[in-house]
């Protein structure tokens, strides 16, 4: 089965007083169901962002983050497993529901490794 990774954004003036006991708990509750439904395999959230950038000369550089301007920035992710887009869509929506914030569902794939000689 397809797997999805739905993001959770956050505006870059976020106030976590914003956050109540209510948004926690459905959240909380939303993780247990997904559980049961047997369709998550990992959900975090996501605290400050460091940005590794190589420059032309080969050394690389450790700034603060996120890479690109934004906006917004990922709050915390969850890894599905689910039938088909519109499934794990299904699951992004009660998430955002219960969370407030915005999301993102994209389809994880995994680039085969090569042939070998």
């Amino acid at each position: 089965m397809p797997q999805y990774l739905i993001s959770g954004y956050l505006p870059d003036n976020f106030d976590p007083s914003r956050m109540t006991e209510a948004m926690v708990r459905d959240i909380h509750a939303l993780n247990k169901e997904m559980i049961a439904a047997g369709v998550r395999k990992f959900a975090c959230g996501l605290g400050q962002t460091k940005s590794l950038r190589v420059q032309p000369n080969g050394e690389v550089i450790v700034t603060d983050g996120p890479y690109m301007e934004a906006k917004e920035h990922i709050a915390g992710l969850s890894i599905v497993e689910t039938a088909n887009l519109d499934e794990a869509l299904a699951w992004a929506r009660k998430g955002a529901k219960a969370s407030g914030m915005p999301s993102e569902v994209r389809e994880i794939f995994f680039v085969p490794a090569p042939e070998k000689d």
